[in-house]
């Protein structure tokens, strides 16, 4: 029998790609008033702003068209009926890559209304190491395992800017004073081998 019988990673293929960084932008109107006042302004600022910026960096690294669940290489696995078996059977199959399944995302409906008080599963997964990111950009129904401390890594420029600025037509319903938040930031996958998307059965199409 050949050594590498048994071993998927036998099979895999090593390669050059070019991972890239990206602007990723957050837009908020400014109040007229808060103008005049640089503590109040400074306030909002902080809390709706970095707010708006930290939930489009999620958006644009999970489903944008760069984001990991747009990876081309990044395998659907079907699943019949439970989500808990389609979820589990996610982590297995990175285990049979010989990784490790180190974190899950998830969308909230599927860990409030599903995995909470699922007997001890949320614990028996802490217990292994796995952790459980909730995230809105995952369908209902779906789950993203992966080995995220090896698989990938995210890519940041360290810089950052906030600016006043026209806004794209359509971000707001009526026109005003904009301020722009901007990060740079991509990801590299180097293992896409070792995440598998838990969809239902006939559900195999991308995630967008």
């Amino acid at each position: 029998m050949p050594a590498a019988a048994g071993r998927r990673e036998a099979g895999f293929r090593s390669g050059v790609a070019q991972a890239q960084i990206r602007p990723i932008r957050a837009w908020i109107q400014l109040p007229p008033e808060l103008t005049a006042d640089p503590e109040m302004l400074a306030e909002f600022i902080d809390h709706r702003l970095l707010v708006r910026l930290a939930t489009a960096e999620n958006q644009a690294l999970s489903i944008g068209p760069y984001g990991l669940l747009s990876h081309p290489e990044i395998a659907r696995l079907p699943y019949q009926g439970d989500y808990v078996d389609g979820l589990l059977a996610a982590c297995d199959e990175i285990e049979q890559t010989g990784s490790t399944a180190h974190a899950i995302i998830v969308n909230p409906r599927d860990y409030y209304r599903v995995l909470v008080g699922h007997g001890s599963l949320l614990a028996d997964l802490a217990a292994n190491g796995i952790l459980i990111s909730r995230i809105r950009w995952v369908r209902p129904g779906q789950a993203l395992a992966g080995d995220f401390a090896e698989a990938v890594r995210l890519l940041d420029a360290r810089r950052s800017a906030i600016r006043v600025a026209e806004p794209p037509p359509g971000t707001f319903a009526r026109p005003g004073l904009a301020v722009c938040a901007e990060i740079n930031e991509g990801l590299a996958v180097h293992l896409p081998t070792h995440f598998f998307l838990a969809v239902p059965a006939g559900e195999t199409e991308a995630n967008v």
